[in-house]
């Protein structure tokens, strides 16, 4: 059985067209093209793929293409032969043996090399490789299910991935929306996030968020997509202490603090020594007019970042003729973002 952890949910429209075209190609004997942000869930609708396959009683592999060094990657998809390597004792299967009348999921091809591309082409086309160092042929019946947060037809245009490996793989292409684009589902993930985080510290009961945490959450664009709503989600209830009162204090940003240090002061220094003293002397970059316009003296941070926030809204606002949608787009948030952001600023516009 599934860990809840492993639960696709959410039941905003973009999410249940991603599940009914999944749904409809989990059947195919095909290989597939999985493309999404980072952290929206790239693996768990790979393993879905395979669960609604009829290859569902069988081994599912997975492989993240970026983990490993090229020649490591190589030796760990299709195994290696005895003496192929200083360090290779003995023959050892690789994944796509392991996964025979399975499936192999590889996270992030995009980052494989052209030698492993090859390869990869010439299992898919034809079921066959060699182990590296051997020359026996092994005949393999796997199922690829890849996936990537870059563009590969950009990558393929620019030479850095094969297009006839792409064609293969793209027999079929499952878009990931992000989170921002799924606002519905922003509270539900919260709320299951924050149940299990509260199981986990033994509270008696998750008590959920109050109603401006839950604005904050909704107004938030996601860069991190569910990866980050979980770790924001886990610690503002760690650091809620109890679940005797809703949840309030949602922190983006674990960084945040007046003690961080600045980027200025991560610059080295060198030491000029005289008779009569030693003087640092900092080698960063000096004063731009971009840190000639922060406060001198010392400020209300919060009313700082909201007072950019609303100029950033007005501008963005009239250069759009403050037609809402259009501003949406140009900031890159969706409509019902927007409109939570002009609420907690108090910009109307309508």
């Amino acid at each position: 059985m599934k860990a809840k952890q492993d639960q696709i949910i959410g039941s905003s429209p973009a999410l249940l067209d991603m599940m009914d075209h999944i749904s409809r190609a989990a059947p195919l004997d095909r290989p597939m093209l999985v493309v999404g942000e980072r952290g929206t869930g790239k693996e768990m609708i790979a393993s879905r793929l395979h669960f609604l396959s009829n290859r569902w009683n069988k081994n599912f592999q997975k492989m993240n293409c970026a983990a490993l060094t090229q020649t490591l990657l190589e030796s760990e998809l299709f195994g290696y032969e005895q003496g192929a390597f200083t360090g290779a004792r003995g023959r050892r299967a690789g994944r796509f043996e392991a996964a025979h009348e399975g499936s192999l999921f590889l996270d992030e091809i995009g980052t494989m090399s052209q030698s492993a591309q090859e390869k990869l082409l010439r299992v898919i086309e034809y079921g066959e490789f060699e182990r590296v160092g051997g020359t026996e042929t092994i005949h393999v019946n796997v199922r690829v299910v890849a996936a990537t947060n870059i563009d590969l037809p950009s990558a393929a245009a620019a030479g850095a991935f094969r297009h006839d490996l792409l064609d293969r793989l793209a027999f079929d292409v499952i878009s990931v929306p992000p989170l921002r684009e799924r606002a519905e589902d922003i509270l539900v993930l919260a709320n299951h996030f924050g149940v299990i985080m509260a199981q986990e510290l033994e509270w008696l009961q998750f008590p959920g968020f109050t109603p401006g945490a839950v604005e904050a959450m909704e107004a938030y664009a996601w860069p991190g997509n569910i990866r980050e709503l979980k770790n924001v989600v886990e610690r503002a209830i760690y650091r809620a202490w109890d679940g005797e009162e809703p949840i309030k204090d949602i922190i983006f940003d674990p960084f945040e603090s007046p003690y961080r240090p600045s980027a200025q002061s991560t610059q080295p220094t060198v030491i000029v020594q005289n008779q009569s003293s030693e003087h640092q002397v900092p080698t960063g970059p000096m004063e731009t007019a971009e840190t000639a316009c922060l406060p001198s003296g010392p400020f209300s941070f919060k009313n700082e970042v909201c007072s950019h926030e609303k100029r950033l809204l007005n501008h963005a606002l009239e250069a759009n003729k403050f037609n809402q949608r259009a501003t949406a787009t140009h900031l890159g948030l969706s409509y019902d973002q927007l409109r939570h952001a002009l609420k907690k600023h108090s910009i109307c516009c309508s």
